[in-house]
């Protein structure tokens, strides 16, 4: 069995184990797959993951095991979790500390480069298909693979609004909004 699918198989004990192995990042879910199958096999004195899962299956006190176990290794993750995310409020403040007017305003810059790109891009596509429409076909199939570089500019530049409006709100004293759907129950509220 995989390490990701085995380490599903164990959060039916430890369901904590789900937050660190779903999502997109396929490396960090495998290493953390592999950390849960480790205390699984360390609690259980198996020699593989498979005889691990089934040992606990079959014995509620290596479950319990497991799952003290489990919080020593999660409070690890959750610390170097704290630990990048405060870097990155670190470098946030000194750009925005930063004497360095360019420093201070490179994710308007950023902003503005990517909406200038896409226009030039769409007018350049729009030109040539009227100008060559039995390219057409060729046109549009060139556009489309683009769409990773245009996701992840797209991406950085939504994550650099979002931020940079949390910013504004926390400077000026307002709360933040409670969470992605706080802006739909304010308006059903009225």
């Amino acid at each position: 069995m995989d390490p990701v699918t085995l380490a599903l198989g164990l959060a039916q004990f430890v369901p904590g184990i789900i937050r660190w192995i779903s999502g997109d990042d396929r490396s960090k879910a495998a290493s953390v797959a592999g950390s849960i199958i480790a205390v699984a096999q360390d609690v259980t004195g198996a020699a593989s993951g498979d005889a691990a899962l089934a040992a606990i299956k079959a014995d509620p006190v290596l479950a319990l095991q497991l799952q003290q176990a489990w919080m020593a290794h999660d409070l690890a993750l959750l610390q170097e979790e704290s630990r990048q995310l405060a870097e990155i409020n670190a470098t946030m403040r000194a750009e925005v500390a930063s004497s360095d007017a360019y420093v201070r305003r490179w994710r308007p810059t950023f902003g503005y480069a990517v909406a200038l790109t896409w226009t030039a891009t769409m007018a350049a596509v729009s030109w040539a298909i009227v100008a060559q429409p039995a390219l057409a076909p060729a046109i549009i199939t060139a556009l489309v693979n683009t769409s990773p570089i245009w996701g992840i500019a797209l991406a950085v530049l939504g994550v650099s609004v979002v931020k940079r409006s949390h910013d504004k709100t926390m400077a000026s004293g307002a709360p933040l909004p409670e969470g992605p759907l706080a802006m739909f129950k304010s308006g059903i509220k009225g």
